[in-house]
C-alpha cells in the first residue's frame, strides 16, 4: 500500500506540472488584465509602469519559471484586483464552498441511495417508476433555471428560505461554518438542493442499476432460500456489492461538486471560490484564475487517490492486486 501511494504521488506531481503548464499558458493567451486595471484616458507612461509592476513586461517562459518557483514555496502569485495573495482569497472562499458541496453531497447520498436500491427492487411498482422520471428531470434542467425556480418559489412566494447569503456562522473545534446555526441552515438549503439535484439522479440510476444486477446473482438467491431475513439480505450483501460503483462515481461526483458550483454560488449570491473565480475571469485576474484551477487538480488528484485506497477495502481483488 506504501508504494502504491508513493507511486500514485509521483503520477499526481506529473499531472500537476502539466496543467500547470497548459493552465498558464491558456490564462496568458486570452485578453490583457491591464485594460481592466487602468483608467482608459491614462497615458502610456502610466501603462507601462502598470506592466512593470505586475510582471507583466517579462517573456512568458520567465513568468512561468517564477511561478513555478514560487509554487514550490506555496505562493502562486498575488491578485491583480485586489492586491493579497491569490492562495489566500482562495482559502477564505474554500469553507463556504466545501459546506456547500459536502452538503449537497450528503442530500444525494442520503435520498439517492435508499430511492435507487427501491426502484431496482420493484422495478414494476408505481413509486418506482415515478423515482426513475424524476431522476430523468434531474438530470435534464439546466442548474441555473432550477435555481431561479427554487428563489421565486421557496423565498419569494412562500418566504421560507433566504435567497442570498451564506448567513450565520459558528466555530466549533476550530471549523466556522453556516451548518451549526439555523440561519446558516436556512441560508443553504436552497443552494445545495439545487447543487444536489443532478447528483441525486446520478445516484438513484447507479443504486437502480446496481440492485438490479446484484440481485441476481446466486448467493443472494441462496440467502434467500436460506430464510435470511429481507432486511439483512439488502444490508449485508446488496448495500456492499453496489457500494463499489457508487463509491467511485460519488468521489469523482464530490470533485465535480466543488469545481463546478459556480453557476449556483453565482446564482445564490453564494460567497465560495465559484464566485472568486467568476469575478476573476470577468476582471482577468490571471493570479486567482491559475491558483484556483491549480487547487481543483489537486482537489481531484487526491479524491483519486482516496477512492483507490477505499477500493481496497470494498473490494478485496483490488487489495490482492495492489500488494502486489
Amino acid at each position: 500500500m506504501t508504494a502504491f501511494i508513493l507511486r500514485r504521488s509521483l503520477q499526481s506531481l506529473v499531472v500537476l506540472f502539466v496543467m500547470s503548464l497548459l493552465v498558464f499558458g491558456g490564462v496568458n493567451m486570452v485578453g490583457d488584465p491591464v485594460d481592466m486595471l487602468i483608467n482608459p484616458e491614462a497615458d502610456q507612461m502610466e501603462i507601462d509602469r502598470v506592466i512593470r509592476d505586475l510582471g507583466l513586461d517579462r517573456p512568458v517562459t520567465e513568468q512561468y519559471w517564477y511561478f513555478l518557483v514560487n509554487a514550490f514555496k506555496g505562493e502562486l502569485g498575488r491578485s491583480f484586483i485586489f492586491g493579497e495573495p491569490a492562495l489566500k482569497l482562495i482559502i477564505q472562499r474554500m469553507p463556504a464552498t466545501m459546506e456547500l458541496a459536502l452538503f449537497s453531497l450528503l442530500l444525494a447520498v442520503i435520498f439517492g441511495i435508499p430511492l435507487g436500491v427501491y426502484a431496482g427492487l420493484k422495478p414494476e411498482a408505481k413509486l418506482s417508476r415515478t423515482i426513475m422520471a424524476g431522476s430523468i428531470l434531474g438530470f435534464s434542467m439546466p442548474t441555473f433555471w432550477v435555481g431561479i425556480l427554487l428563489i421565486m418559489f421557496f423565498s419569494v412566494n412562500l418566504g421560507w428560505f433566504p435567497s442570498t447569503g451564506r448567513g450565520e456562522t459558528a466555530t466549533y473545534f476550530g471549523i466556522t461554518s453556516s451548518i451549526f446555526t439555523a440561519d446558516g441552515l436556512s441560508h443553504l438549503f436552497l443552494p445545495a438542493f439545487n447543487l444536489a439535484l443532478f447528483k441525486l439522479s446520478s445516484v438513484i440510476r447507479l443504486a437502480r442499476a446496481g440492485t438490479r444486477e446484484i440481485i441476481l446473482q446466486d448467493y443472494i438467491k441462496f440467502a434467500r432460500a436460506k430464510g435470511v431475513q429481507e432486511s439483512r439480505v439488502i444490508r449485508v450483501h446488496l448495500l456492499k456489492n453496489i457500494m463499489i460503483p457508487i463509491v467511485t462515481v460519488i468521489g469523482l461526483e464530490f470533485g465535480s461538486l466543488i469545481a463546478f458550483s459556480t453557476v449556483t454560488e453565482t446564482v445564490f449570491a453564494w460567497p465560495g471560490m465559484g464566485k472568486l473565480i467568476i469575478d476573476s475571469i470577468y476582471n482577468l485576474d490571471r493570479p486567482i484564475i491559475v491558483a484556483y484551477l491549480m487547487i481543483i487538480v489537486l482537489i481531484f488528484v487526491t479524491l483519486n487517490l482516496v477512492v483507490d485506497i477505499l477500493y481496497s477495502f470494498l473490494d478485496p481483488r483490488v487489495r490482492i492486486k495492489g500488494a502486489k
